[in-house]
């Protein structure tokens, strides 16, 4: 690096340029001449705390205020998150008539009423419900002044349009890196076209009005030093980012010294660079692959069984590695059940093991990933999709641990994207193939190879 690229590295200080972009998102909200304001958050940028901010300065401008989140966990999340601000702030939590609708920790809650009617919760400062909630309401029934579209990559432009009625001004927030909207049915035949119901309402939305605002969060503050280059490399390069911390700020210990087997080296090495990668024999496998299940579970077994206790920003006292700090991410939801069954037999409880799509938002210590194509004869667009290995790459503070058969940089070669190019459609960059390459050839530098 150069004394100039030196020195500027050295005058970064990421609180202050986060708190820089931040002010200017809040000022174009409560005071800009447009509609709408977009907002690109990188994974662990404080996208929940940019929309309880923005949220409680424009109750304290006195308008009127819907919150649009795409889960009920968001929603209750935003909720407790606004309550433990602001206890004396009235918030109406507007839920279905299902049973288990709402977090029932809500209940009880001062100045948070629940209801199923949006008619009955119009007269408050902030309102919060899901997309597919907020669908039902009319616009006949309520309206709001302003309104926040939290996940916004994660919602469907059809969604958007649903609940576009209600509102007169918007602040969109979300993280393009994240899983496409899903959809049930194919959307083929409107790809293309600038009205795909399909399409984000985010992209949606800035082809109809190129001109919007457009802010990008610069720090992700989950992200160690360590991950933040690789993830903002492979899955933002048009939109970079960098890490809140430095290199020395976190620090993952064990008390239990390595038995010298492929779960503890591995361990060891992702403690000590971040990243780990266990790498079994090559071999076509079922999708729920015994040997990389047990693998998986076996890893998990030795993180809690080595007494990890982690240092960081937030502690100088090491924190103990828990269960609960710990997660596996997988592909697909039978993988996740084998995985579950596995810890089961090992007598691990309270590790959270999921798919990307859940763990989409979730932050944890340490991840344990199964690669989506480990094992496998094909590289599918489903398994390739970019957002898919973002998720499972960004969930950790301190160290992910990739367990992965060998040969799947081979396998990226043998199988290029086969899907159709269809006119007017942007292309999605990077694409999975070579977002894979990428993370497969950092990988490569922490690899761990072990035969069951």
């Amino acid at each position: 690096m150069t004394s100039v690229g030196a020195a500027r590295a050295a005058a970064f200080d990421p609180g202050a340029e986060a708190a820089r972009v931040t002010e200017a998102i809040l000022r174009d909200t409560k005071v800009g001449a447009h509609r709408g304001v977009v907002v690109d958050s990188p994974p662990g940028a404080g996208k929940s705390t940019l929309v309880v901010r923005a949220a409680l300065e424009l109750a304290d401008a006195g308008r009127p205020l819907m919150v649009v989140a795409q889960t009920n966990a968001q929603v209750d999340d935003l909720v407790l998150r606004l309550h433990e601000k602001r206890p004396d702030l009235p918030v109406g939590r507007l839920h279905s008539s299902d049973a288990d609708a709402y977090d029932k920790a809500l209940e009880g809650l001062d100045n948070v009423l629940l209801s199923d009617k949006a008619a009955a919760l119009a007269g408050l400062p902030v309102v919060i419900s899901t997309a597919a909630k907020w669908g039902h309401v009319k616009p006949s029934d309520a309206h709001w002044e302003q309104a926040i579209v939290d996940e916004a990559y994660q919602m469907r432009s059809d969604a958007l349009l649903t609940v576009a009625g209600l509102f007169d001004r918007a602040l969109f927030v979300g993280d393009p890196g994240q899983l496409d909207p899903f959809s049930v049915v194919g959307a083929e035949q409107w790809a293309g076209l600038s009205y795909d119901p399909s399409a984000s309402a985010v992209s949606t939305l800035l082809a109809h009005n190129p001109g919007l605002p457009q802010h990008r969060l610069p720090v992700s503050w989950r992200l160690p030093a360590s991950a933040a280059p690789l993830v903002s490399a492979a899955f933002y390069p048009y939109t970079p980012f960098r890490a809140g911390t430095g290199h020395d700020d976190r620090r993952l210990s064990f008390a239990v010294p390595s038995d010298g087997s492929g779960p503890d080296r591995v361990i060891d090495e992702a403690a000590h660079s971040g990243w780990g990668l266990l790498e079994l024999p090559h071999r076509l496998t079922p999708r729920t692959d015994p040997e990389a299940v047990r693998a998986v579970a076996t890893v998990v077994r030795r993180l809690l069984d080595r007494g990890g206790a982690a240092v960081s920003e937030r502690s100088d006292v090491p924190v103990p590695l828990t269960a609960d700090r710990v997660a596996v991410g997988t592909a697909h939801r039978d993988q996740a059940a084998a995985v579950r069954a596995a810890l089961a037999e090992l007598g691990v409880r309270d590790v959270v093991v999921d798919t990307a799509n859940r763990l989409q938002g979730r932050e944890y210590d340490v991840t344990v990933v199964l690669h989506p194509l480990s094992g496998r004869p094909d590289a599918t667009a489903f398994h390739l999709e970019t957002g898919r290995l973002c998720v499972l790459a960004s969930r950790h503070r301190h160290a992910c641990i990739v367990v992965c058969r060998a040969g799947v940089a081979d396998l990226l070669d043998d199988h290029p994207s086969t899907e159709p190019v269809q006119l007017g459609v942007t292309v999605k960059f990077p694409d999975g193939w070579e977002a894979n390459h990428a993370v497969l050839s950092h990988l490569a530098e922490h690899r761990v190879p072990w035969r069951p």
